[in-house]
């Protein structure tokens, strides 16, 4: 994990605004919300994938309805860590989304996280149907309440280690 990208991240995206978590799949886009606090993610929508052009738009007007300060995209590494094509996928639509939604974005590690998501649902008893409905944007929560929790973690190091650094 890149914990200096998620610091600059956290410092570079505006302070007090909510953050977009983003499940970017071949099909769909899961997104989840993050509340001002920056303490706990909350699922918002699934968009279903036709083209660039108006996924980016849809994703754009939900980043302005919200005042969203940043983007935490989920990267699908393998389970090796190594980038395979979804990985080179994911980097080229944010590229191609930089001049439609200026913000701040980081990656955040996704491996099994719909996995996770699916298996809850599942003990959950929730129906197949149910779960598809569900599993995008519950797993864009998962990433990004993950990236909430190394930057809260972070900072709170950081401080550690200020204050050791200012009493000795």
């Amino acid at each position: 994990m890149n914990f200096d990208a998620i610091r600059a991240f956290s410092a570079e995206s505006r302070g007090g605004a909510r953050l977009i978590g983003v499940d970017l799949g071949t099909k769909t886009i899961g997104l989840a919300l993050s509340d001002l606090g920056r303490q706990i993610a909350t699922p918002l929508e699934t968009i279903r994938r036709v083209k660039f052009t108006p996924d980016a738009q849809r994703l754009a007007t939900l980043c302005r309805q919200h005042a969203v300060g940043g983007l935490v995209v989920g990267l699908p590494l393998n389970m090796d860590g190594s980038e395979g094509p979804r990985v080179q996928s994911t980097r080229a639509f944010m590229r191609n989304l930089a001049p439609i939604l200026p913000l701040p974005h980081v990656f955040f590690d996704e491996r099994l996280s719909t996995a996770v998501v699916t298996r809850a649902l599942i003990e959950a008893d929730a129906s197949r149907a149910r779960r598809g409905e569900l599993v995008d944007k519950l797993a864009a929560a998962y990433i990004l309440q993950g990236c909430l929790d190394v930057m809260r973690n972070l900072a709170d190091a950081d401080a550690d280690t200020a204050d050791d650094f200012l009493s000795d």
